[in-house]
């Protein structure tokens, strides 16, 4: 076993006259998120409304609205990030079915 850069791990072996090499990175460490889907978005939603709405539930993170590459246009769907698992499920037990701008949103756990 050898060492290759600090955080890969290196392992040739001969396998029947056949060199074999895993390389093995170190586990990630990754933070809790609290991460809602929201679809069904109204076509003129932007990041501010969608954070604003969720706002009234919690402190969020973040709010992303997904836009089309080419047009900019709102794909109606998007993402918030809030600051714990309570806010969260507390935002989804709210809004979940909720009508905005004439059409119901879908809410639930990314």
């Amino acid at each position: 076993m050898n060492h290759r850069a600090a955080s890969i791990l290196s392992l040739t072996q001969d396998l029947n006259g056949i060199l074999l090499t895993v390389n093995k990175a170190p586990p990630r460490e990754f933070e809790l998120s609290f991460r809602i889907y929201v679809g069904n978005l109204p076509w003129d939603m932007d990041n501010g409304r969608v954070e604003q709405l969720f706002s009234e539930h919690g402190k969020v993170l973040s709010a992303r609205v997904v836009s089309d590459r080419e047009t900019g246009r709102s794909r109606g769907f998007g993402f918030v990030t809030m600051a714990s698992e309570t806010e969260m499920n507390d935002a989804i037990a709210a809004l979940d079915g909720q009508s905005l701008d004439g059409r119901a949103i879908r809410v639930n756990v990314a």
